[in-house]
């Protein structure tokens, strides 16, 4: 239903929030070429032809590869600033209006970018986004998994003793394989200790096991992904009775083959028991999409009108933390999106 030109364009223009959308990994074209032509030692191409193809994955492993690529083009401060804003712009096209930016400290400060100068970068990104382009951005801060409990505590500490006024949730990113959730316990403790939300990635390349370990061990209150709950009917009607949300990113779970194809995504099954899930883009111009995109392949998989699609972008207001005023705002300007729509129609 969603191919139709008419949902497309009430897509394209209908109010939205992200909930699961990495900062690096939202580097367009447009954006990582600015960047690899301020660092042509980098390797990276500069001509965004040559881009698009430089990001054609082969598997995972393919894609990390790539994004650890662009990850080392954000040498300074001033990278940091250009690529967190120029992401709001792309946002703004898209009529999204608010997105909760996961966000990797670890990748930074690592690479030498003090914490205070890369704290100060995303935050003067944050607050210009908000006034000149209308997109409100909030941080999730993620433990990049494969590194290990060095850059938990890293992370950590810059969660808890810096606390950027942007940053709502904690999260974990990474492969899932090789990396048990439990470790990341007293990580999450302490960040839930101080307010945060805890929206680990799960079950997005490994089985619902590491879903329920999200849940028993980091106290999780939204899974990133959680591809694989469809797997445990248990484990959905815990989702549904809790009200923990679900993250889902179609292209995504095609790009990284944590899911064999669009059709057998398990995002109706998940829908059917009752979970409330959100629609996101993970890595947009990585995986060759965008937001708008991704909810058009939710509307085909589901077979939704338009007041289908505008339960989506609410459901993704609801599962949000941004502040009630907030919530009633976009939530009020979606259904505005949709009366005009049907007046027109």
């Amino acid at each position: 239903m969603s191919d139709s030109p008419d949902l497309t364009a009430f897509i394209a223009g209908l109010p939205k929030a992200e909930l699961h959308v990495h900062h690096v990994g939202s580097a367009s074209p447009r954006i990582v070429a600015e960047l690899a032509a301020r660092h042509p030692a980098a390797g990276v191409p500069s001509d965004p032809e040559e881009l698009a193809r430089y990001f054609t994955f082969t598997d995972f492993a393919h894609f990390v590869q790539i994004y650890l690529s662009v990850v080392d083009l954000i040498r300074n401060a001033e990278d940091v600033r250009l690529l967190t804003y120029e992401i709001a712009r792309d946002m703004a096209h898209q009529s999204i209006r608010y997105a909760e930016l996961t966000v990797t400290p670890y990748s930074s400060t690592k690479r030498g970018i003090p914490d205070g100068a890369f704290l100060e970068a995303i935050e003067d990104a944050r607050v210009s986004a908000e006034r000149e382009l209308g997109v409100v951005l909030r941080w999730t801060f993620d433990i990049p998994g494969e590194a290990g409990l060095a850059a938990a505590e890293e992370t950590t500490r810059i969660a808890t003793e810096m606390a950027p006024e942007g940053l709502v949730s904690f999260g974990l990113g990474g492969p899932e394989i090789g990396v048990p959730r439990p470790q990341f316990k007293p990580y999450f403790d302490r960040a839930i200790a101080t307010g945060l939300h805890s929206v680990p990635h799960a079950g997005e390349t490994t089985g619902p096991g590491t879903v329920w370990d999200a849940l028993t061990s980091l106290r999780a209150e939204r899974i990133g992904h959680g591809t694989s709950a469809a797997q445990d009917p248990r484990l959905l009607e815990h989702l549904a009775e809790r009200n923990i949300p679900l993250e889902v990113c179609p292209t995504s779970n095609i790009a990284t083959r944590a899911v064999e194809s669009l059709e057998s995504h398990p995002i109706g099954e998940m829908v059917k028991a009752g979970v409330l899930v959100t629609i996101n883009s993970d890595d947009p111009p990585m995986f060759g999409t965008d937001l708008n995109t991704e909810y058009a392949i939710a509307a085909r998989l589901l077979g939704l009108d338009a007041p289908g699609i505008a339960a989506l972008a609410r459901n993704a207001v609801r599962a949000s933390y941004m502040d009630d005023a907030g919530k009633a705002r976009l939530s009020e300007e979606i259904d505005s999106h949709l009366a005009a729509w049907q007046r027109e129609g």
